[in-house]
């Protein structure tokens, strides 16, 4: 459970009262959160010296969901993907116990081909470890859902303007993803719609997810740590 990143300026004064958004907010937020989904990494691929950083940080249990670097999902040739892949898959290893999930977000115009998602997932070491977040109404169908149980990687569940989500359980882990379900990145959660989110996790546990991440990326106004800390309670009470 968790958000997607920690360090916002918006939080400050609010979820983190000192100003420093470094170390000591991250500090907070791990004693807070089980887990964290870290969005920098799509921008900038994770360097071994930050990776070891951060591992030394949280308490034992918690997990990092690192989103996959933007420069290797537009990599055309597949052959230079998959080794890319490999580096990459090597370098987030040094968290060891800490690597929770690789989050892949294909973009909207990412055509349809499960031989491709295929050979991409079977480039991780371990494709259980991998979520996939589809974009395109094309991807949508049962023959993906069956590539993704054939090599255990997790479809990622979304919320969202523009998406509803879905109880698809295609591995040992679920992934549950919350932009924001009237605007994206901006939209407080209702006591009601936690219940429902809540609700589904235990659904997914039920249906054979062993693990369940949980993020919200609603995080332009601040909604998102609130709503995640309401979630961590309805969770931790067994409400269903």
């Amino acid at each position: 459970m968790g958000t997607s990143g920690w360090t916002y300026d918006r939080w400050k004064g609010d979820f983190f009262q000192l100003a420093n958004p470094g170390s000591v907010w991250f500090g907070r937020y791990a004693g807070w959160y089980s887990a964290v989904e870290v969005n920098g990494s799509f921008y900038q691929a994770a360097s071994d010296s930050g990776e070891l950083r951060w591992r030394g940080q949280p308490a034992p249990g918690f997990r990092y969901a690192l989103k996959m670097p933007k420069s290797i999902m537009q990599q055309r040739q597949i052959s230079t993907m998959e080794s890319e892949i490999a580096v990459f898959w090597r370098t987030v290893c040094r968290l060891e116990s800490c690597l929770g999930m690789i989050l892949l977000q294909l973009a909207p115009d990412q055509p349809l081909d499960l031989g491709w998602l295929h050979t991409v997932l079977k480039a991780f070491g371990d494709p259980s470890r991998v979520a996939v977040e589809f974009r395109a109404p094309a991807w949508q169908g049962e023959d993906v859902r069956r590539q993704l149980e054939l090599m255990g990687s997790a479809y990622v569940s979304v919320d969202s303007p523009h998406h509803q989500l879905t109880e698809w359980v295609t591995g040992s882990r679920a992934y549950i993803r919350l932009h924001g379900r009237r605007r994206w990145f901006d939209d407080c959660y209702t006591p009601e719609e936690l219940e429902g989110i809540c609700k589904l996790a235990q659904r997914m546990a039920n249906g054979g997810a062993q693990e369940i991440y949980i993020f919200f990326n609603n995080t332009i106004s601040g909604d998102a740590q609130e709503n995640a800390l309401a979630l961590k309670r309805m969770l931790g009470r067994g409400d269903s």
